[in-house]
């Protein structure tokens, strides 16, 4: 089992195929992927590796992060995650993960937060039909109607679908096709839209429910080895 990576989610666009056919497609940007920290069974009980992404400025992190960076030897980083791996996938400290990490046509598992919607009535939150237009019904025509029953039970059932907050939750969207990766630019296209909205960050790891490809670079695509080169995206359009 390898480790995933830190992506940002920049946006989506599309692709197009040799056959013509346009695929839409979300475009994630990998920067300055490292590994923070090794987590052991003999130490810590289970077998893991920290990832940090990007660059923050030092007056920004506190001074535990700051020493945690600095024992690892590397920059102070704006994200941090882990991820389970074998222990036979174990990448040592300081290593840089690139967008190579995944090739064309595997597919992927990405983790992220959705855009929140605030406070959401039952026909945008739960797609309800709301009440009618007339018969009697006046100012609640998009309300939810009856929410429990008569003397017996007498109670709203626990989970009982209502109005409220909408959003702003983790969600996974999995089995999403890799289409092109560029290990240079530090970008990964991904088939299909994925949670967050643009510029949040994402989690992204191999699918857990496909088989993974017999090329895919053992323990990881790291900077500087030939696992970190990756086809480059077929020509892309607005």
């Amino acid at each position: 089992m390898r480790t995933g990576l830190i992506a940002k989610k920049l946006g989506m666009t599309r692709i197009f195929t040799d056959a013509g056919e346009h695929v839409p497609v979300t475009v994630l940007q990998v920067d300055e992927c490292r590994v923070v920290a090794q987590r052991t069974k003999d130490r810590d009980g289970y077998t893991a590796v920290q990832l940090g992404f990007g660059k923050a400025k030092v007056k920004n992190v506190s001074k535990a992060m700051r020493g945690h960076f600095a024992k690892a030897k590397v920059e102070p980083a704006r994200r941090l995650a882990e991820f389970r791996v074998s222990e036979d996938a174990l990448v040592d400290v300081g290593a840089e993960i690139t967008a190579g990490h995944f090739v064309v046509g595997q597919f992927v598992d990405v983790a992220g937060t959705t855009v929140g919607r605030g406070f959401a009535g039952v026909m945008k939150r739960h797609n309800f039909g709301g009440l009618e237009a007339s018969h009697g019904v006046s100012v609640s025509h998009r309300s939810h109607g009856s929410t429990g029953q008569r003397q017996d039970p007498g109670k709203v059932f626990k989970g009982k679908r209502m109005a409220g907050h909408m959003g702003d939750v983790r969600a996974t969207q999995q089995n999403l096709k890799v289409m092109a990766t560029d290990a240079e630019k530090g970008l990964i296209f991904v088939m299909g839209s994925i949670p967050g909205s643009e510029g949040g960050y994402v989690l992204v790891s191999d699918a857990k429910k496909r088989k993974m490809p017999k090329d895919l670079p053992f323990p990881a695509g790291l900077r500087g080895t030939g696992a970190a080169v990756a086809e480059a995206p077929a020509e892309t359009k607005e």
